[in-house]
């Protein structure tokens, strides 16, 4: 070992390496050390463990080439006296040792390219910058972790099989990073998953700058850089790790403080409407939402009041039908009318508004009618998405309200209570190919059946005309009209 160079840790760096836990996640701000902590883990488990077969993953090869391979710290200067001595060698997208481990360098830019590894045995799977990975990625390939064929010495007894895996907050990946690794558990907490969660031991380790003092060493500039890119959000991701900031959101306006309310008696003059997105294997999403007749003060989760105007749709109940995040129920569609039924008081809401494509029918009732039958009834949504020609689409409606009038008052507010709303509205993220049009392949129920309420009661913010400077006489309105630009 003493012939490989630059293989020095830092304390949480340290921490990940030798950590009882077989599936962690090393994450948090920019210049924590991560992509080293990847290489030096895996030099030196493949150093210590003959015949360990080591996948690094990276979405984008050129990614992986630029971070893990080139440069004065990849493999290519890690191993440089290794490989002059024959212990290492570097073939194509491989690194070969001596005692026949291996490190597998591996890309999956499309979703369908986890297929590529369908009969690998993974033996450690390292994946850097997790969030660019979909969650359906990452599950496929831990499903490939296993300790087949490989006598493990004894000083590493309970290392393997292994996962570990780094990211920055944001990205298509943020939510369900953020679900399985950040939220409901302690920092440091060791958990035993169950086995629909992999059943392997989970950890959470933050990185922060200042765990990497070789950054700091070699680059005394790059904190500033990170505070100054332009946005609070990127700063709070990248600088410090802030899982609760997602930078790049598809609806970048939305603020915690101003939409999301403590729960109060709706009064019974405002008028009540439903709205639905259905689900099945994936995820139903109900929202009910009351119109408020008049302005109302109202409170948020910190305890700041503040009022709310005319007009403005306040969502006060939410069924989301999710056995866990973007997983459905699987109920048929009586069970979920009888379900509505029980949630609501009779002849509660004045209207509903249904997801178009439940009204479809293929060979018998089409969902609509079914639930139509339980005396739960919908008439279709309108499913815009995008604006058309002379017309707003529901994004656009909705990140109107969200935005609100010009006094600054949100136009939409949803209770505190409505956990699956607020847990993935400020997840969601812009198509790549489709900028304008959210990714849908998020987990984008509420969000869609938010537009359909929105696109229910389409919204324009009114604007206030500057008052005019006082006409002296008629002649000199006169000449104003006329051209707009003499003065007299």
């Amino acid at each position: 070992m003493s012939a490989c160079k630059n293989l020095e840790l830092h304390g949480k760096q340290a921490l990940a390496l030798e950590t009882s836990a077989t599936e962690v996640f090393f994450g948090g701000a920019a210049g924590g050390g991560k992509s080293h902590l990847m290489r030096v883990a895996a030099l030196l488990w493949c150093a210590a463990s003959p015949g360990l077969q080591v996948y690094l993953f990276r979405r984008i090869r050129e990614d992986l080439i630029k971070t893990h391979i080139e440069g004065p710290q990849g493999f290519r200067a890690l191993l440089g006296p290794w490989t002059l001595t024959g212990f290492a060698k570097i073939v194509n997208d491989e690194i070969r040792f001596w005692n026949g481990s291996r490190i597998y360098l591996c890309h999956c830019k499309d979703p369908k390219d986890v297929y590529k590894y369908l009969s690998a045995e993974m033996h450690v799977l390292l994946i850097d910058e997790l969030t660019q990975f979909t969650e359906e990625m990452y599950r496929f390939l831990r499903n490939r972790v296993c300790l087949v064929g490989l006598t493990v010495p004894a000083e590493m007894a309970g290392k393997f099989p292994r996962i570990l895996a780094s990211s920055n907050p944001g990205n298509v990946g943020h939510l369900f990073v953020k679900q399985t690794f950040v939220d409901g558990t302690d920092t440091y907490e060791l958990r035993r998953m169950p086995s629909d969660e992999g059943g392997m031991l989970r950890q959470f380790i933050p990185a922060q700058l200042e765990d990497n003092p070789s950054m700091q060493q070699d680059d005394p500039g790059y904190e500033n850089r990170l505070l100054g890119p332009g946005s609070e959000a990127l700063v709070k991701a990248m600088r410090y790790g802030d899982w609760d900031i997602t930078e790049g959101a598809f609806f970048d306006c939305w603020n915690k403080s101003r939409h999301v309310i403590r729960p109060f008696e709706v009064p019974a003059a405002w008028m009540r409407f439903r709205s639905m997105d259905w689900g099945s294997a994936k995820p139903f999403s109900v929202g009910w939402w009351a119109v408020a007749s008049d302005q109302h003060e109202v409170t948020n989760t910190i305890g700041d009041k503040f009022m709310i105007p005319r007009g403005c749709m306040v969502r006060y109940r939410e069924w989301y039908g999710a056995l866990k995040p973007n997983v459905g129920l699987k109920l048929h569609a009586e069970v979920v009318a009888d379900g509505i039924v029980s949630r609501e008081a009779k002849g509660e809401t004045s209207y509903s508004v249904l997801d178009p494509a439940a009204f479809a029918e293929d060979g018998g009732k089409s969902i609509a009618d079914r639930m139509g039958e339980r005396k739960v009834y919908f008439r279709p949504a309108d499913n815009a998405r995008v604006a058309r020609v002379g017309a707003m689409g529901g994004w656009d409606q909705m990140r109107a309200r969200l935005v609100g009038d010009d006094d600054g008052r949100p136009m939409i507010v949803c209770f505190s209570t409505c956990l699956d709303s607020i847990r993935t509205i400020p997840a969601m993220q812009h198509d790549q190919a489709r900028p304008e049009d959210m990714d849908s392949n998020l987990e984008d129920h509420a969000a869609d059946e938010w537009r359909y309420a929105c696109m229910s009661r389409p919204w324009i913010k009114t604007v206030k005309e500057k008052p005019q400077k006082p006409v002296k006489d008629v002649y000199e309105r006169a000449v104003r009209e006329s051209d707009g630009y003499r003065t007299i």
